[in-house]
């Protein structure tokens, strides 16, 4: 296998696991308790609200259009360029005493004083009611996706690869979620499928690099388990490192040049693939050990048979 990056000693990473388990659990009550004390700052997606797409005949002027809607005192509102720079989607959340009809004119009017090239577009409410159905969508898809992740790899390895595994890619959404709640960033839609991805992306990480300890241990008779891990995840360095760092590098574009539409869909990949890679080598494989992970579990012996007597 071609090697961009060649480590030519085994990286002694299980000798710092106390420590990267240490740092794990820390990040992680934070994150927990960002969570419980603060919750998260959920979207019109989830919360309900109207949506309003608006279209110019020249590239929108957003600062304007944030200008001359704060104008209106409506709380909250979120604005941000619909598939091309001249739409615009502005998002507001319910308001007990207006409907939709009411809230579109009082915005249409805001940005007709400022443009009056402004056209109207559509208008469409979502209700509490909807939202919340989202919501606890969003959240059985996370438990479906987890359960469905920790099945594949106990079919494929073996329960304890599967029980860190999980343990190590759970350890990265919870952070996501973590972060943006103490942050109090919009948790919207494109956030969650974020979020799923950043699973997904997670789990491969892991799998390459189990794929390397359970070739190991068949290969290397007379290793250690914490050498043989060492080993697995030394071997597969180069490859985690062009992985991901050629994902970054075009999850961080979408960040700077997307726009607002994808910004926090990109901060959440952001995030997760940053602890995916920390988590893959330096929370899934320490969790084995504490599992007491051995070759047996791959390897049985071979049953001696008893000569027959002449």
């Amino acid at each position: 296998m071609l090697e961009f990056f060649p480590f030519k000693k085994t990286i002694p990473f299980m000798s710092w696991g106390k420590v990267t388990t240490a740092i794990s659990l820390l990040t992680f009550l934070f994150s927990v308790w960002a969570l419980w004390d603060k919750g998260l700052n959920l979207g019109v997606d989830f919360t309900g609200g109207t949506l309003i797409e608006v279209s110019y005949d020249q590239p929108a002027n957003m600062p304007e259009i944030r200008g001359a809607l704060e104008k209106t005192g409506l709380p909250e509102i979120s604005v941000q360029n619909f598939g091309t720079s001249h739409d615009v989607l502005i998002r507001l959340p319910v308001k007990h005493d207006a409907n939709a009809a009411e809230t579109s004119n009082i915005v249409m009017s805001a940005l007709q004083t400022a443009d009056s090239t402004v056209e109207l577009k559509r208008v469409d409410f979502v209700g509490p009611q909807v939202g919340k159905e989202l919501y606890d969508s969003g959240a059985l898809a996370l438990l479906v996706v987890a359960f469905g992740i920790m099945a594949y790899l106990a079919i494929r390895f073996e329960w304890r690869f599967a029980v860190a595994g999980m343990l190590a890619n759970m350890h990265d959404i919870v952070i996501i979620l973590g972060v943006f709640a103490f942050f109090q960033w919009e948790f919207t839609l494109t956030v969650l499928a974020g979020v799923l991805a950043v699973l997904g992306y997670s789990v491969n990480e892991s799998v390459v690099v189990f794929d390397r300890i359970r070739e190991n241990i068949r290969k290397m008779r007379g290793a250690t388990i914490p050498h043989i891990i060492d080993d697995a995840i030394t071997r597969t360095m180069s490859r985690t490192i062009i992985t991901h760092g050629s994902t970054q590098i075009m999850v961080l574009s979408m960040l700077f040049f997307g726009g607002e539409a994808l910004h926090n869909f990109a901060l959440a990949l952001t995030i997760g693939i940053m602890f995916g890679i920390y988590s893959s080598v330096l929370v899934a494989s320490p969790l084995l050990l504490m599992f007491g992970v051995k070759r047996e579990h791959f390897i049985k012996p071979v049953e001696k048979k008893e000569e027959a007597v002449v």
